[in-house]
């Protein structure tokens, strides 16, 4: 097979992890009893792939100034929740505005995603299939954290599965676009993830966070921390696998 039809090929197959959410909550019953745990969960997985698995990439890629790209991520994301919440007052939406932000930020991280296994098979076809497996261990973690926080802010089940596969599409176009422009990409995709970097970092701890803090129930505190460190601990067990 061509170059190309390998990275099609993987990114394709990565990209179907995002349908994983749908077969963690199934049933209406068990949304009602585990969202909030998936929510400690999400918020887990986003905080332990902001520090523990993409800051260690643009810290080795010896990128300058990363506390400013990071902290333009945050503050461009506080922007962007400003005029999504204004924009969803004056039309009356239920929907939390986290959750828009969220599918932005992870359309950004499956693209840099997609340039990074289109990189790795240009280099050889063995560093692209390494990397590919690499990465679909990395989104399955994140992924059933993206759709728990989805449902959680107001999306159907439907709706929430639709979404979280349309932001994984972007990984085709990320490898797609890498492989066509791959030394410009290379260049130039420390500053995204530095980037994606600020912006999971403020959907963890300004938005997912604070709802985790309107449980005051001690036994549910607990266990919601629990989830927070499960979700960190996987991250920081793939990445130091891969």
């Amino acid at each position: 097979m061509s170059v190309l039809t390998n990275i099609l090929l993987s990114v394709i197959i990565v990209s179907l992890i995002s349908l994983i959410g749908a077969f963690t909550l199934l049933t209406k019953k068990n949304i009602n009893k585990f969202l909030t745990l998936m929510i400690s969960f999400s918020a887990g997985t986003l905080l332990g792939a902001a520090f523990l698995d993409l800051l260690p990439e643009v810290i080795e890629s010896n990128l300058k100034n990363v506390g400013y790209m990071i902290l333009f991520g945050i503050l461009i994301f506080f922007i962007l929740e400003k005029i999504i919440k204004w924009h969803h007052h004056h039309k009356g939406s239920e929907t939390h505005s986290f959750t828009h932000l969220n599918l932005i930020g992870d359309s950004i991280h499956n693209f840099i995603d997609g340039a990074i296994i289109a990189t790795s098979f240009i280099v050889s076809t063995q560093l692209g299939i390494v990397t590919s497996i690499a990465i679909f261990f990395h989104e399955i973690p994140q992924e059933i954290g993206d759709f728990s926080l989805l449902l959680y802010g107001g999306f159907s089940k439907t709706k929430a599965l639709l979404f979280n596969f349309l932001t994984a599409l972007t990984a085709i176009f990320g490898a797609i676009v890498a492989y066509l422009f791959s030394n410009f990409v290379e260049q130039f995709a420390p500053y995204l993830t530095a980037f994606a970097i600020g912006m999971f970092i403020y959907i963890g701890a300004a938005d997912l966070i604070p709802e985790l803090h309107k449980e005051n129930m001690i036994k549910k505190s607990i266990t919601q921390f629990i989830f927070l460190l499960i979700g960190i601990a996987l991250i920081a067990m793939v990445s130091s696998i891969f």
